[in-house]
């Protein structure tokens, strides 16, 4: 019988945070097995160590309806049960975008180095608007749209107000078709606090889920995101999942002499199905 963990990711509190299902030994899975599982489990995403213990970790992720390249929280999530299991310590990943190495300090708090960033223009924004019920003028002029990529694609779309963010309500199927026309994992929608601070909301449904609490893979291609339009900071908060009632905190850092983007958080065990 599979064992599945359950953590809750870029929480300190079981019932904030994104859930995550862990599997640490799934090396006699297939494809239909691990995505049986992950549709079970419910979560946004299931993560499965497909290889034996090693320094480089091969791992799969899935989501109930999909397998998706790479997913921030969920790494995050079995990094610390790896840690809680292990002691903690420095974890190179092998995922379908490449290699993630991960460190994770006495505190079980997890930083995932992701692989190289990129950035590109967006294309039809309008009909994003359209789908998400937001007009043109809802949108910040100071942060443009962009698809941003660190391990998997986002479309990061900027609001100029807090209230427009909190009105999520947004056309399920249709927003599901755009999204798997341009690869896009989630849509990154975003409204700044501060230059150091931002709120972050992200729709998932081609994942079968209408948002995502805490999406670390989108964290760290926000931050390429920024650093590509000139107004990236060395540390940058993310405030995730409260308007879910589920509230996350990610910290994305950014160093001048590397271009991948760093992104940390904590990780604690949910004890009960939830």
């Amino acid at each position: 019988m599979t064992t599945v963990l359950r953590y809750a990711a870029f929480t300190s509190d079981p019932a904030g945070g994104n859930p995550a299902g862990v599997v640490l030994d799934a090396h006699e899975l297939d494809d239909a097995a691990m995505q049986s599982i992950a549709a079970d489990v419910g979560y946004s995403e299931t993560a499965f160590l497909t290889g034996p213990a090693a320094d480089v970790q091969p791992v799969r992720y899935f989501s109930p309806k999909a397998e998706v390249p790479f997913c921030g929280h969920a790494t995050v999530a079995t990094a610390v049960a790896l840690a809680e299991r292990d002691g903690p310590g420095e974890i190179v990943f092998s995922t379908q975008a490449g290699l993630v190495p991960v460190s994770v300090d006495a505190d079980l708090r997890a930083t995932l180095t992701s692989v190289e960033p990129s950035v590109e223009d967006a294309d039809d924004v309008p009909g994003a608007l359209a789908l998400l019920n937001w007009s043109p003028d809802d949108l910040n002029p100071d942060l443009p749209p962009r698809i941003a990529y660190a391990g998997a694609r986002h479309l990061v779309l900027s609001t100029a107000t807090r209230r427009r963010l909190a009105d999520l309500d947004y056309d399920f199927d249709g927003l599901t078709a755009y999204m798997l026309d341009r690869d896009l994992t989630t849509l990154q929608l975003v409204w700044q606090e501060s230059p150091t601070v931002f709120h972050v909301r992200d729709p998932f449904p081609v994942g079968g889920v209408v948002e995502d609490p805490a999406t670390g893979a989108a964290a760290a291609a926000f931050g390429a995101y920024l650093r590509e339009l000139g107004r990236d900071q060395p540390t940058i908060t993310l405030h995730q999942g409260d308007d879910l009632g589920r509230p996350s905190l990610i910290t994305v850092a950014l160093r001048p002499d590397d271009r991948r983007v760093r992104v940390s958080g904590n990780a604690v065990p949910i004890t009960a199905r939830g």
